[in-house]
């Protein structure tokens, strides 16, 4: 899957399912401060990317995951 489709597609699934604004997602955008990605919302986008991305998110690998542009890269590894 190329670069573009997986932010296409995170971006869709943060617009239309945890109602973010989407001129507050950009590649440098910080999920929580930034896009107010909460905890709860954390457990959306777990199960949102398991069924999008058919891979399962470990809390333990997201260390240091703090940006939209980190996110696609750490999705984009886990497809890879």
């Amino acid at each position: 899957m190329e670069r573009s489709e997986i932010e296409a597609k995170v971006r869709k699934f943060m617009i239309e399912d945890l109602e973010i604004d989407e001129n507050k997602i950009t590649p440098d955008a910080h999920l929580m401060k930034d896009m107010g990605i909460d905890s709860l919302d954390f457990i959306d986008i777990v199960v949102i990317v398991e069924k999008t991305f058919g891979v399962k998110i470990k809390s333990e690998e997201m260390a240091g995951v703090d940006t939209f542009s980190k996110f696609c890269d750490y999705l984009e590894k886990k497809i890879g």
